[in-house]
């Protein structure tokens, strides 16, 4: 076979996995988030264009190579008998409009029926230690041949009525002639170029492909006159396209309680009773396995009635044309074509995937975050009837993990949360900048009146206590200079939070570094009280980095939480340094206040603080902010009220590695 049966138009293709649930071969691949049929699992039974709402499934088109073939003059079509169901209107017209077409003759493929029909008896009485399993279905075998191959021994070796009525023709018409088939079914397309029996028939149309060529070729059929087929005619073979119609051409009894004898039709039966024949539970002689409901049903049937007015419709057809064939002439073609070689054999194309082991299994679902069978929600999204199935064609490579849509909505949550962190840090990243640079030309202004104040008050102190031995006048010009030194220093904070300044490079054991800061506020009595807690897990933990400037960040975020905790019944500060290969987390958990949600979003902005006047200037979160910024690094926190604060400064482990 040069070409795929069934392929998906990507660009229609919308992730409903629709067709996964529905193809009973697990013939559907899905990539990049687009359902690819498997053309060597495929099995070409066409569910999977029935379901496509979107219609992203197309089904390959003989159009072209029958209108080439009409070119030739020699041209038969065979018509299958669920036309009546097609065309519910017109059928009397349909050989009308084939001859107008181009078709030098138009036969009913009802008469393949008829011909294969002692076959079947035939092989009933001479293979009664196996179930029979009829083989007119091209999908049905297909399924078979490809994934229960210990079952091929037991298809009826007899072609299908198709290939009958081929095989007669080219006998009684020559080789020469050219045969087209027409029908509701897309395995058909597949059968015709099956190695066993290729070149009987040169082309299949659906009856979609069909109209699409009267429309081609304008031809109205309401304005054509009615018409017969051509013989050879049928008699019941034309009952073929309805449930258990095969048994009908037989001498098979069909009656409802004998056991030896089941007829099954759709999907969900067929799958269960080829289930049920692989593992030995049938005891039956015959099943008659039709894929789809009947062949009216056949995925390409093209008519809007429904399943009951379709049979209706095919009925009625038998009814009106079975008392007008002529037995004699009937029974006559059947005897001359009683040499025609109506066997075949059918071989195994085993395209089962090794089952996983359960380990495998089992990561696939933690994976996509089922980690216990309560997790597994089974709730179909991916097509998949059971989480389980799903990993398991993950495992096959039929899936992929983005298929599960409660862990892409779980993947999207997390993404949009990251996606939400990242605009809040650019957006204090750009208020921190533009506040910086306000703040650095604000700062060079104060600085300057500030060292004129602080000099002439100290001036003036000094002359007033040559003069004066009054305290009152001493400690008024010392409070003086203290607030003009404290403004001081907020300038100078100021400029270390405004400044783009170098790191300082070097290799320092960042452990060691917290131990140094923490030890003036161990032996610091306004924090007495306080239990610290420094765990190191690893022993060795250097890292290239400004020493200097991150100690200021710890001290910065140590005295905030030692603030924090002095109203706390417990106080506990433990203080985590994990190093791993590539980065290093410093962990500062204390038992505080923790910070309302209201001031959450303001944490890094300068000048803001809940501390009392003159206890904090609100840059030392700032500060500490840029600086951890600089190292290409992070700092985040988490926060309850009434339990306690955990910041969290992840910092690489190389600066120079980073850029």
């Amino acid at each position: 076979m040069n070409h795929a049966i069934v392929t998906t138009i990507t660009d229609r293709c919308k992730r409903c996995y629709s067709c996964i649930r529905e193809c009973p071969a697990a013939a559907i691949r899905v990539v990049d988030g687009q359902a690819k049929v498997i053309e060597e699992r495929c099995i070409s039974c066409g569910h999977c264009v029935k379901v496509c709402s979107q219609d992203a499934k197309q089904i390959f088109s003989e159009i072209d190579i029958v209108f080439d073939l009409l070119r030739t003059n020699k041209v038969v079509a065979i018509v299958a008998p669920s036309f009546a169901a097609s065309f519910p209107e017109n059928y009397k017209r349909v050989p009308t409009a084939l001859r107008k077409l181009g078709f030098t003759q138009v036969v009913e493929t009802a008469f393949g029926a008829d011909l294969i029909a002692n076959h079947y008896s035939e092989i009933l009485k001479s293979e009664a230690d196996k179930t029979i399993i009829s083989s007119a279905c091209p999908a049905v075998v297909s399924f078979i041949q490809k994934y229960y191959v210990e079952l091929v021994p037991n298809l009826a070796k007899v072609v299908s009525p198709m290939i009958a009525l081929g095989r007669y023709l080219k006998q009684e018409l020559g080789d020469e002639i050219k045969i087209v088939f027409i029908g509701p079914c897309v395995a058909k397309k597949h059968e015709a170029v099956d190695d066993e029996v290729y070149g009987v028939i040169d082309a299949v149309l659906t009856f979609h492909e069909l109209k699409e060529m009267f429309d081609e070729k304008q031809i109205e059929i309401n304005s054509l006159e009615e018409s017969e087929f051509d013989p050879p005619h049928a008699m019941m073979g034309k009952a073929y396209p309805l449930a258990g119609g095969l048994l009908k051409t037989t001498d098979i009894n069909d009656d409802v309680l004998e056991k030896d004898i089941i007829v099954v039709e759709g999907k969900k039966k067929v799958l269960e009773i080829i289930e049920e024949i692989a593992h030995n539970n049938i005891n039956a002689k015959f099943t008659d396995i039709l894929f789809c409901e009947g062949c009216i049903s056949g995925p390409a049937i093209d008519t809007t009635l429904n399943y009951y007015s379709r049979r209706e419709k095919v009925i009625d057809y038998i009814q009106e044309k079975i008392n007008n064939v002529d037995r004699r002439v009937w029974k006559s073609n059947l005897y001359n074509a009683r040499k025609l070689n109506l066997i075949r054999n059918f071989k195994a194309d085993n395209q089962r995937r090794p089952m996983p082991d359960e380990e495998k299994i089992r990561e696939i679902l933690a994976q996509t975050k089922k980690f216990t069978p309560k997790d597994e929600l089974n709730c179909g999204a991916c097509g998949y009837e059971t989480c389980r199935e799903y990993a398991i064609a993950i495992a096959k490579g039929l899936a992929e993990k983005e298929m599960c849509l409660p862990y892409l909505i779980d993947e999207l949550r997390t993404a949009y949360e990251n996606l939400s962190n990242t605009q809040e840090q650019l957006r204090i990243a750009e208020k921190l900048a533009s506040i910086g640079q306000l703040a650095a030309g604000v700062a060079h202004e104060i600085n300057n009146p500030l060292g004129t104040i602080l000099l002439y008050t100290s001036m003036l102190k000094k002359e007033l206590e040559k003069y004066y031995n009054d305290d009152r006048y001493k400690a008024d010009f010392e409070l003086i200079i203290e607030e003009a030194n404290r403004c001081k220093n907020i300038v100078s904070n100021l400029l270390n939070f405004a400044r783009q300044g170098k790191l300082n490079l070097r290799e320092f054991d960042v452990k060691n570094s917290v131990e140094d800061v923490l030890k003036p506020f161990t032996v610091n009595p306004s924090y007495r009280n306080i239990d610290f807690i420094l765990d190191a897990a690893n022993n060795d933990c250097k890292i290239v980095a400004d020493e200097d400037q991150l100690k200021q960040v710890f001290i910065n975020v140590i005295k905030n939480a030692c603030d924090a905790m002095s109203e706390s019944e417990k106080k506990l500060l433990k203080v985590n340094v994990n190093c791993a290969d590539k980065e290093v987390t410093i962990e500062f958990s204390d038992t505080g206040i923790g910070i309302p949600k209201e001031n959450q979003n303001k944490i890094f902005t300068p000048f803001f603080t809940t501390k009392s006047i003159g206890k904090g200037t609100g840059l030392g979160l700032a500060i500490s902010y840029g600086i951890i910024k600089m190292h290409k690094g992070n700092i985040t926190f988490t926060s309850e009220e009434g339990k306690g604060t955990i910041f969290k400064i992840t910092l690489p482990k190389n600066q120079l590695s980073n850029g």
